[in-house]
């Protein structure tokens, strides 16, 4: 690959943006590389879990590729915002298993969208979060309206749409943006310390949960009614027998995903 780097630790497969030089700014190369490597997070079933990080220490991924909006109207840049969507963005989100940002530095504009995308997100101490969009006359176009106010209210998130501002790590955790924040040398330990944890529950039950609590976000959806299908569903699965044999036989479950 071009601009992506892969590692596994475990049965985690860690991700890294790689273009340093452009402080891992997301082109259309990124994005598809990006889309295949998550096709094979969803496929393969020795992935149980994946981190998203940057190359270096300056940035996570500092925003979208600038070089590529020359000549785009209003039909090249609805497709851009659409492709990167379906490609990347939404399949993170929808992923049934956890993907994690390591925000290492600045997560800007597509990047921060890129964070907000997953699961949960750590911050290394000097990491820095903002849609600057605006300073561009744009909006975010890869879900940035959308998962922001989720994450931390309407007020606070359309200030920071309306301002292009930029906040650093301790303001993002004081706003339920991330879930740690920790030092930039012990960022990937912490991401894979959760990982590691998750990969040890029950496959089915954490795809579950994700499902669920999309549904609870999701407009014309019953979340309640989500919830009591997939936890009546789960008990016909081998995972939830194997849950509650060893809950009583007072052993570690091994879970297998059936």
């Amino acid at each position: 690959m071009q601009t992506l780097s892969l590692s596994y630790h475990g049965h985690t497969l860690i991700i890294t943006v790689n273009r340093p030089d452009k402080l891992n700014a997301l082109n259309k190369t990124v994005i598809a590389e990006l889309g295949g490597v998550l096709d094979d997070v969803y496929n393969n079933p020795e992935i149980k879990s994946a981190i998203i990080t940057g190359s270096g220490n300056k940035a996570f991924v500092a925003g979208a590729d600038i070089t590529e909006f020359a000549g785009l109207n209003a039909h090249g840049g609805k497709a851009l915002a659409e492709k990167g969507q379906q490609q990347v963005f939404d399949k993170i989100e929808n992923c049934s298993k956890p993907v994690v940002a390591a925000v290492n530095g600045f997560a800007l504009g597509g990047g921060c969208e890129l964070a907000m995308a997953c699961h949960f997100r750590i911050a290394a101490d000097n990491a820095k979060f903002g849609q600057p969009e605006v300073n561009l006359g744009l909006i975010p176009g890869y879900g940035g309206t959308q998962r922001l106010p989720q994450l931390i209210g309407k007020g606070r998130a359309l200030e920071l749409l309306m301002t292009g501002a930029m906040i650093d790590a301790a303001t993002a955790l004081q706003y339920g943006l991330v879930n740690y924040v920790v030092p930039a040398d012990g960022l990937m330990s912490k991401a894979l310390s959760l990982t590691e944890v998750i990969n040890t529950k029950a496959p089915l039950a954490i795809a579950g949960c994700v499902k669920a609590v999309h549904a609870g976000f999701t407009k014309n959806v019953n979340g309640y009614e989500t919830e009591m299908n997939i936890f009546g569903e789960l008990f016909d699965t081998a995972d939830a027998k194997e849950g509650a044999s060893a809950f009583l036989e007072k052993r570690q479950p091994a879970f297998k995903g059936l």
